[in-house]
């Protein structure tokens, strides 16, 4: 097994509070933004803080798999960092044994960019492949995306 780490970042047009209060309530937020691919998600440990433990069921539109259970690792309300570990499901078993992913959002003007950095124990003896990082990107822009336009569509929320 192999630990490794790709980097990513994301702009929006929106205050970095707003992301981070959206950020805080992804587990209300996204079975709305994405309810073609996020059945659910529910809280199985704890109460929204560090330690807590999620489970995301995925709809029948996800082909690779059928849920993820991540544990919330840092919540830093100050400097807007939010880390969470996916634990069971997913990826793991599949090529990673584990990954995670710390998020540090910044004010940029007006707006705001999301920093983050995936890190992750691959199954083999070697990092994963430039397609399977493009692969989890395209995921994770498309979630971005989609949190974007629903903020945009609902400006009061999070405000």
């Amino acid at each position: 097994m192999v630990v490794g780490h790709f980097l990513e970042e994301t702009s929006y047009p929106f205050p970095a509070l707003k992301l981070w209060k959206a950020m805080c309530d992804m587990h209300n937020l996204m079975p709305k933004v994405m309810p073609e691919f996020i059945a659910s998600v529910v809280v199985l440990e704890g109460s929204g803080g560090v330690g807590t433990v999620k489970k995301t069921k995925f709809t029948e539109a996800v082909k690779d798999f059928k849920y993820t259970k991540e544990r919330v690792d840092v919540i830093d309300h100050d400097k807007f960092v939010y880390k969470y570990t996916i634990i069971e499901g997913g990826l793991c078993g599949q090529i990673v044994k584990w990954y995670s992913f710390d998020m540090k959002l910044e004010s940029v003007g007006d707006g705001c960019v999301a920093k983050m950095k995936v890190e992750y124990d691959s199954l083999g003896d070697s990092l994963l492949t430039d397609d399977q990082i493009a692969q989890i990107k395209a995921g994770n822009q498309g979630m971005a995306k989609a949190v974007q336009a629903y903020l945009q569509a609902n400006p009061a929320l999070y405000a």
